[in-house]
């Protein structure tokens, strides 16, 4: 006989295990042993997407191993889904809809339509004062959201009162009602007079949706689904109706979902797989002294205590149990009741037994570890007065089944964490990251901490853990979304160039304007270098209530210099705009894309702006999709798309289906459009080969052999939500009703039973910013004050002591900073590292410098010549040079202004640039024999055209200051250029050094060359920076042009340097040929061992050093030098904060001092320069 033709008995069945392993056991040995027909279904419901993919793996598995060897014909579904479909199958799906008039995404369009034609009469008074001065509809839509949600509810918890509402009657059942318990009769109660709105507003619903639609409200259809289960006969079975419901690790479920699988269970075998953490009848524990009865039992009572609970005084009855099972097991005790209602077990128990099966599938734990035997606790609901004398003594050192870690935040808890995961990995070769859950109340908090800490590490790397983080919001994981919340915020955003650059980092979006990802950078060059800050225009930045008259900065600003750049090069400015010279070439076909993007982004923000009516929206919508977005159907961005355009189609069906014609402001359906792309089945990855993150959520504790708790911090976990103040059911609990603090509670259990091997709960108990001590979490709390009241730790004889002892040996508390020297110390218990980052760094105590970075590199042959620019560079700043030329590393910070905000004054690289380009222009034009003022101007007048100049009275400042120096500058130069009026052309400095290993060239050209009568050769350098501070020397300054002077008599000839700034002058004389090479080699000898490894010089410190007497003044010198490098805590910075380099080569002076370096580096690049000025500087200080 086939298996479609095997008789499978019906009946409601419920299976108790406090393993959810053993559960799925059964469950795959039950569906074997009565298998369903082969073109049959199995359906299966869950809580969560974890548990179905659980499920399906077991089901896969090899039949060895417990499995099918496939998991196909499965059905996982949301309960809701489930029991929604099996009305449509009973009642027919003509006369149930796929989707209801009331369902909550539905409802709240009629909302939208009803509430402003209802304001005016008295019971909605109170929802009149709540929408006064809601001019953009924003209240009314929050308003209806709210009243969906709560009318969804009522469907499913209160469809009694629904139905007294429905023939007029304001009632509601209250406390001593129906909420009392399941046996209790009910007692109605009047709605008071300001919520009576509800009722009223539930009739206006339904007689706005007709009789049809008022026929498909959850509590109706609920109504009409049991009246038909009711009268039909146990041979009328409904067609379409799966065999078998099978209800797998569901902690909760509405009285009234449980009504339905009870009414199915007449034609469909119904089982029930419940996670029961307790084998005992444990229905009267309570944390408080309310007290659960039915008059039902189902669950067998121990010998003693149980038996006699009822006895027992209330305010004793804590005494009588295990105390976490009643301080976070309501949840799940009020579900095990409502189960017992429905429950006959005589009737298909022995089908069980003849089948080798149990439906009390309780098992006790081994019991050898702290975890264990708190397991065994709530399993065998054991009282605090049995666990203080049952189990033995902890050893800290071979008991690690428990652990607290306390943290100073998020991150180091996540750092922590990897630590003591790569130690067990270590320890436990069988161990595998899959054997790891992570849970936190919310994933979005800690998904940032999880990449930045498990995900830094490369895959060939010892350290790298596998993980995935689940539970993140489409948004944050597609970027076509992200995309898409861009544009839609685009009326309140600034369109910044960092925005736009954003928005061409999403394929689909370059793809629609023919923009390739090789191309960005080419982009991201023109729009810095156009001056493009924020905002589309001067009408956006009005918009956002600036004053009108600010176009520069702006795209269309930019864009303007790009395409007359294009058009004319670098040529003259035409309509005072100012064009942008990088732009030709076959490079410029890019600019139509870039202004085709521009320009779809105003028209979509001119009309996204403006409130619409539904139908106008979707076509607004529609068109954005179409114009911004492009992918290949196939591919995940073209699936997002399609998704979107279903939402799209169906939001409209939802508002024809109101007749919702009001105009709507964009946050509205922004927010609704969004919001629909967020998975609301199970669909969304879980279980995936590593470690995997989560949020706490319902049945989300699937056994693992090591938990972790993150985030377990006082006032973020239980999570809070504020109710509503309108919200009835607040007022009469009924057992199945869901709370968010009962929830966690539950969740808590569940994680703390599902670990096998290890616990490992941390929160934030310290704060970052004072070390202040902070408390965990309530839960924890309780947790731990359990742990102490039960056991003791192995050594500590004194029973006050012992609780408080094994607390401090269960519990980390971490340092700030993972770099701390205690975590590779070895001396404090549970702190350890696998970071050797930091470890190297605390090899040797008291060695200050990264031996990685100060190990020297071999010689490097150059390919290229030197030039003059890279010797002064070097001269300067060794260290820097190291840095950039040999390990390509760049420590400058970004522009403090950045490129998303325009200049309102300028910082020191941009006043030092914009000057040097002034001095330039009127040196042409000095050198040419043309007024210096015009050039001046001309510059001036240029820069506010670039943009590069604040707007408005801050230009003008900011013009005065540029121009400031100019005539003082300008008139020593004069001076100089009659000292040497001739001019000589720029001499070529191509010179090969065969000498040096390897042989080195230089390869440049002197400019500013001049000469006087007596035919005598002079360099005149005009310095854009001051030369002289505080009457000091700014070495760092004058050291380049020391090097071209030095470079100019290479060949035998003297040469005189001027160095003219707008702080002080410096003049070089000429040397002799012998001091000349002896300083060019010493300079080339450093530059060579200078690229090998960084060189203790920093031009202030040693400028100190010799200015103070250098080595002969010994302690003195040492101070000053000292000093100019580390600063002070008043006035002065000091070199190292000041150059980023140094600071990270040499922290402290004391690096840079050791050894007799620093001083001969010193004496080598510093002093030459130093004698050959001779005089002290001369000038205004800068």
């Amino acid at each position: 006989m086939s298996a479609s033709h095997i008789s499978l008995p019906s009946g409601f069945m419920v299976v108790h295990g406090n393993h959810p392993e053993s559960l799925r056991e059964l469950m795959l040995a039950w569906m074997a042993r009565h298998p369903l027909g082969p073109l049959e279904d199995e359906v299966v419901l869950v809580q969560s997407n974890g548990i179905a993919q659980w499920l399906k793996l077991a089901l896969a598995a090899d039949p060895a191993q417990g499995g099918v060897g496939i998991a196909a014909a499965v059905q996982t579904k949301l309960p809701s889904q489930g029991l929604w479909e099996a009305y449509r199958q009973v009642l027919g799906r003509d006369a149930v809809p796929a989707t209801s008039a009331f369902d909550k995404s539905r409802l709240v369009w009629r909302l939208m339509r009803l509430l402003p034609a209802l304001l005016g009469e008295a019971e909605f008074v109170p929802l009149q004062r709540f929408l006064v001065k809601d001019p953009d509809c924003r209240k009314r839509h929050q308003l209806a959201m709210r009243v969906a949600d709560l009318f969804d509810q009522y469907q499913v918890y209160r469809a009694d009162w629904l139905g007294e509402w429905a023939v007029g009657r304001d009632v509601v059942t209250g406390k001593g009602g129906a909420g009392g318990g399941l046996d209790s009769s009910l007692r109605w109660n009047d709605i008071p007079g300001d919520l009576r709105w509800q009722p009223r507003l539930w009739r206006e619903l339904l007689k706005d949706v007709g009789p049809e639609g008022a026929a498909s409200s959850r509590a109706e259809v609920h109504r009409r689904f049991i009246e038909k289960c009711q009268a039909a006969g146990d041979d009328e079975r409904p067609k379409g109706l799966p065999r078998r419901i099978t209800v797998f690790g569901v902690s909760s479920l509405p009285q009234q979902s449980l009504e339905v699988l009870a009414a199915l269970a007449r034609w469909t075998q119904v089982l029930l797989c419940v996670h029961n953490p307790c084998e005992h009848d444990w229905s009267h524990i309570v944390a408080d002294q309310h007290l659960l009865r039915a008059s039902r039992t189902r669950r067998k009572r121990r010998d003693q205590g149980a038996s006699n609970s009822k006895e027992v005084e209330p305010e004793l009855l804590h005494l009588q149990a295990q105390p976490l099972l009643a301080a976070w097991g309501r949840q799940g005790r009020d579900f095990i009741r409502l189960l017992d209602a429905h429950d006959e077990r005589e009737s298909y128990e022995p089908r069980f037994t003849a089948a080798g099966l149990r439906i009390d599938h309780f098992e006790a734990n081994a019991a050898d570890t702290l975890l264990r035997q708190l397991q065994d606790d709530i399993r065998d609901l054991r009282p605090l007065g049995e666990t203080q004398t049952r189990w033995p003594a902890v050893n800290e050192k071979s008991d690690r089944s428990l652990a607290f870690h306390i943290t100073h935040g998020p991150q180091r808890e996540v750092e922590v964490l990897h630590d003591q995961l790569l130690h067990a990995f270590a320890h436990d070769p069988t161990l595998t990251p899959r054997d790891v859950i992570v849970m936190v109340p919310d994933i979005a908090t800690y998904a940032a901490h999880v990449q930045a800490v498990f995900g830094q590490l490369a895959r060939d790397d010892a350290r790298y853990i596998p993980f995935n983080v689940a539970d993140q919001t489409q948004r944050q994981q597609d970027p076509l979304l992200g995309a898409l919340e861009q544009l839609l915020n685009l009326p309140e955003a600034r369109v910044s160039a960092s925005d736009v650059i954003d928005l061409l980092e999403v394929p689909a979006l370059r793809a629609s304007f023919g923009i390739a990802e090789v191309q960005l950078p080419l982009l991201h060059r023109w729009i810095a270098a156009a001056g493009v800050r924020w905002g589309l225009h001067e009408e956006h930045r009005a918009h956002l209530e600036l004053p009108a008259g600010l176009a520069q900065n702006t795209w269309a600003f930019g864009l303007k210099r790009m395409l007359l750049g294009y058009a004319v090069g670098g040529g003259e400015p035409w309509q005072d705009i100012e064009p942008l010279d990088e732009i030709g070439g076959l490079d410029a076909a890019l600019l139509g894309p870039l202004v085709r993007l521009v320009d779809a982004l105003d028209a979509l923000w001119r009309e996204i702006g403006q409130s619409a009516a539904p139908a106008s929206w979707f076509t607004r919508l529609k068109g954005l999709l179409q114009t911004f977005f492009q992918a290949d159907d196939g591919s995940d961005d073209g699936f997002t798309l399609m998704r979107l355009h279903g939402a799209l189609d169906e939001w409209m069906d939802a508002c024809e289906a109101a007749a919702l014609e009001d105009e709507l402001p964009l946050a509205v359906v922004r927010e609704h459009w969004l919001s629909r792309m967020e998975p609301s089945g199970l669909n969304q990855a879980f279980l995936s080969g590593g470690v995997t993150f989560a949020s706490l959520m319902p049945m989300r504790a699937i056994p693992f052999r090591r938990v972790a708790l993150l985030g377990m911090n006082d006032g973020d976990y239980p999570r809070s939500r504020i109710p509503m103040d309108f919200d009835l059911m607040a007022g009469d609990f009924r057992p199945g009703d869901r709370s968010r603090r009962e929830d966690d509670r539950y969740l808590f259990l569940e994680a703390l039973l599902s670990a096998r091997d290890h616990l490992h709960v941390s929160w934030v108990g310290r704060s970052i910013h004072d070390n202040e001590s902070r408390p965990p979490s309530v839960l924890v709390a309780q947790l731990r004050d359990h742990l102490a009241a039960g056991w003791r730790l192995q050594g500590v004889d004194d029973p006050a002591q012992a609780g408080e002892a094994l607390l401090r040996a269960l519990t980390t508390e971490h340092r700030l900073q993972p770099f701390h020297p205690a975590y590779f110390e070895g001396k404090v218990p549970g702190l350890f590292s696998y970071a050797r980052e930091w470890r190297a760094s605390w090899a040797q105590p008291d060695a200050l410098q990264d031996d990685a970075l100060h190990a020297a590199l071999p010689v490097r042959v150059r390919e290229t010549p030197l030039n003059l620019r890279l010797l002064g560079d070097f001269a300067r700043s060794p260290v820097r040079s190291f840095l950039r030329e040999r390990l390509g590393v760049d420590l400058r910070e970004d522009d403090v202004v950045g490129q998303d905000h325009e200049p309102f004054d300028l910082d020191g690289l941009a006043n030092w640039q914009l000057q040097d380009d002034l001095i330039q222009a009127q040196r042409a034009a000095v050198d040419a024999g043309a007024p210096r003022e015009p050039a001046l101007q001309a510059r001036l007048a240029a820069f506010e055209r670039r943009g590069d100049l604040p707007v408005g009275a801050f230009a003008a400042r900011v013009r005065e200051e540029l121009a400031a120096p100019m005539e003082k500058l300008f008139g020593e130069y004069q001076k100089e250029l009659a000292a040497w009026p001739a001019t000589l052309p720029d001499e070529a400095v191509t010179i090969t050094f065969a000498e040096c290993e390897p042989p080195l060239a230089l390869d440049d050209w002197l400019t500013g060359l001049r000469r006087n009568a007596k035919g005598e050769r002079a360099r005149l350098v005009l310095e854009s920076s001051g030369l002289v501070k505080d009457k000091r020397w700014r070495v760092e300054r004058l050291l380049p042009p020391w090097v071209a002077h030095l470079a100019g008599q290479l060949g035998g000839h003297a040469l005189t340097t001027t160095v003219l700034s707008k702080a002080g002058s410096a003049t070089f004389p000429p040397l002799a040929t012998e001091d000349v090479e002896r300083h060019w080699n010493a300079l080339l000898a450093a530059f060579q061992d200078g690229m090998r490894r960084p060189l203790p010089f920093a031009p202030q410190a040693a400028y100190a050093f010799l200015r103070a007497g250098g080595a002969e003044a010994g302690e003195a010198a040492y101070e000053a030098a000292r000093k100019a490098y580390e600063g002070n805590d008043f006035d002065n910075a000091g070199e190292a904060a000041m150059q980023p380099h140094l600071a990270r080569a040499f922290p402290e002076f004391g690096a840079l001092w050791a050894g007799d370096e620093f001083m001969h580096w010193a004496e080598v690049l510093l002093a030459p320069m130093l004698e050959a000025l001779g005089d002290p500087p001369k000038g205004d200080s800068a």
